[in-house]
C-alpha cells in the first residue's frame, strides 16, 4: 500500500510540474484566450486535452513505447510539430494591429471575423498536442513508473483519466483568468506585442524541433 501511494504521489507531482511549465501548448492557450471569446478559446483547451488523452491511452496499451523507440516515427513527429509551430508563429508575427482592434471593445463580438471558430481552435489544440514529441516521451516515462504488477489496471486507467482532465482543467483556468474583462482590458492593450513575443517563441521551438529532426537523420 505504501508503494502504491508513493507511486501515485510521484506521478501526480511530476505531471503537475510538467503541466505548469510553459511550452508550445501553454503559449497557444494564452494566445487563444487573448484573441477569442471564452467559448472559442476553450476549443483549443479541449483539443490539447484530447491529444494528451490519446498519448496516455497509447502508453497504457503499450503502443507508446513502440512510437518512442521508432526513429522515423519520432523524426516525423518532430518535422510535423516543427512545421506546425512555424505556421502558428508566421500568422502571429504577420498579424496587423487592426486584427486586435476588437479586444478594445467592452465585449467581444461573437461574429467577429478576426476570431477563429471553436472548431478551428479545437483543431489547433489537438494538432499542437499530437505533434509535440515531448508529450509521448513524457507520458512514457510516467507510465514506466505506473505500469508495475502492484498497480492495477483500474488504477492505471484512473490516473490516465485524471491526468487528461487535469490538462483540460488547467488550460480552462488560464482561459477564464485571461478572459476576465478587467484582465482582458489590461492585456488587450498589449495583445499585439504579446502575440509577437509568443510567435517568436513558438517559431524558435519549431526551429529547434526541425533541427533535432535533421540531426536525427544524420
Amino acid at each position: 500500500m505504501t508503494e502504491i501511494i508513493s507511486v501515485i504521489t510521484t506521478v501526480v507531482i511530476a505531471h503537475f510540474l510538467a503541466l505548469i511549465s510553459p511550452g508550445p501548448d501553454f503559449l497557444l492557450v494564452v494566445r487563444s484566450a487573448l484573441r477569442n471569446t471564452r467559448r472559442r478559446a476553450i476549443g483549443v483547451a479541449l483539443g490539447i486535452a484530447l491529444a494528451n488523452g490519446v498519448y496516455i491511452t497509447l502508453c497504457i496499451i503499450g503502443v507508446g513505447s513502440a512510437i518512442a523507440h521508432s526513429l522515423w516515427l519520432m523524426i516525423t513527429l518532430k518535422i510535423v510539430g516543427g512545421l506546425f509551430l512555424l505556421y502558428i508563429a508566421y500568422h502571429a508575427i504577420k498579424a496587423r494591429r487592426s486584427d486586435y482592434a476588437f479586444l478594445a471593445q467592452a465585449q467581444i463580438i461573437f461574429g467577429n471575423k478576426s476570431a477563429p471558430s471553436f472548431f478551428k481552435e479545437f483543431l489547433l489544440g489537438i494538432v499542437s498536442g499530437l505533434s509535440n514529441p515531448k508529450n509521448i516521451i513524457f507520458y512514457l516515462s510516467l507510465f514506466s513508473v505506473i505500469l508495475t504488477p502492484r498497480i492495477t489496471i483500474s488504477l492505471t486507467v484512473g490516473l490516465g483519466i485524471w491526468m487528461t482532465l487535469l490538462v483540460f482543467a488547467w488550460d480552462v483556468m488560464i482561459i477564464f483568468v485571461l478572459s476576465q474583462q478587467r484582465v482582458r482590458n489590461t492585456f488587450g492593450k498589449m495583445a499585439y506585442y504579446i502575440d509577437k513575443v509568443a510567435g517568436a517563441l513558438l517559431g524558435f521551438m519549431g526551429y529547434k524541433l526541425l533541427e533535432s529532426a535533421i540531426k536525427g537523420t544524420a
